[in-house]
């Protein structure tokens, strides 16, 4: 007997990730024909609804990625056509032809989202400059670990009940994750990967979160990275690089020190593989050895912003991030979207 074109259909399930409102992030797989609700529901995730008809409205969300159909079956007092246009959905109209991003305006605990836990072990420590160490683990099922590139987990520091948020500066998918993790004299993680750290150690994490990732490139796009912000900025890179893209994507790396500066051989690599990548380095210090001095602002040109025909994804510590929105504020530059993520490392870390 031969088999119906729509039971084939319906055997095409895409990748939704759920990125609620506390951050957390929680990957399911909607079917062709299937709604967005029916799918989290069907993945034990009560996302917000009421009527699940199209009439309340009460499940509305945004959609930051992804091709959809929401039919005409809701009525305009539940999603207005300004709204449609936005990107806003109606979860339980949406039915989904492609892997997608959907923004949840309610917290984890509304939704039943439970943090996933995952582990690995420890296949390498590198000191990777006076004041990086890279963090590597070996995945116990690389296959479980979805993110999105540019998120962060909480790494349980071995020995301890504390956890430290990390970035990955690893690819989804990756056999490997890899983190670059700040050292702070007398800090939790920083004293472990310093004195107990050893390759086949045991770690846990739990994740991911955050609303700091890469969503679709189809204008210039700006990346800056203070310090070991550079972490999520390469998980970026290497989807793109995988991906390829023809827009122009420009990289500026600031550091305080010369001694601080990791990552230039990878973002090299990224370079070679990724043809409309340009990247810049520059150091606050006086007396570096490289040839830009001073900070990112000094050096994002008209050039790169375009006239506010671009996007910026900036991670750094929050003087860094209130310098950039300062800067772009004085040259009356709205960028079409501004992603950022301000870090500040615990005395404890």
């Amino acid at each position: 007997m031969s088999e119906h074109p729509t039971d084939r259909q319906h055997r095409i399930a895409y990748r939704i990730a759920l990125n609620v409102e506390d951050g957390a992030t929680r990957f399911i797989d909607c079917n062709a024909g299937e709604t967005v609700l029916d799918a989290a529901y069907r993945s034990n995730i009560n996302l917000p609804m009421d009527c699940s008809n199209g009439v309340c409205g009460a499940c509305k969300c945004r959609c930051e990625e992804g091709r959809y159909d929401l039919g005409d079956e809701y009525v305009e007092d539940a999603l207005t056509k300004g709204e449609a246009a936005e990107g806003m959905v109606l979860v339980c109209q949406m039915q989904v032809s492609s892997d997608c991003i959907i923004a949840v305006p309610v917290p984890s605990a509304a939704c039943k989202v439970k943090p996933a836990e995952h582990g690995g072990v420890v296949s390498s420590i590198e000191r990777v400059a006076d004041s990086t160490f890279v963090l590597r683990l070996r995945l116990d099922a690389p296959a479980a670990v979805d993110f999105l590139p540019g998120q962060f987990v909480n790494l349980t520091v071995p020995g301890t009940d504390q956890h430290r948020s990390y970035a990955f500066s690893s690819k989804p998918g990756a056999s490997e994750a890899s983190f670059l993790i700040r050292t702070i004299p007398g800090g939790v993680m920083s004293t472990w990967l310093a004195t107990d750290a050893a390759v086949g150690t045991r770690m846990s994490f739990v994740g991911p979160q955050g609303s700091f990732f890469l969503r679709d490139v189809d204008r210039p796009t700006i990346l800056l990275a203070g310090g070991t912000g550079l972490a999520p900025i390469l998980s970026m890179l290497e989807v793109l690089a995988d991906r390829g893209t023809e827009q122009v994507v420009h990289l500026i790396y600031g550091v305080t020190s010369d001694g601080d500066l990791v990552g230039l051989p990878r973002i090299e690599a990224l370079a070679a593989r990724l043809p409309t990548l340009t990247w810049a380095i520059c150091v606050a210090d006086r007396q570096t050895a490289q040839p830009l001095q001073g900070y990112v602002t000094e050096h994002l040109t008209d050039e790169h912003l375009n006239a506010g025909n671009c996007d910026i994804y900036l991670c750094g510590p929050p003087a860094m991030v209130e310098a950039v929105r300062t800067f772009l504020h004085d040259k009356r530059i709205k960028p079409r979207h501004f992603h950022y993520e301000k870090f500040t490392p615990s005395k404890a870390t």
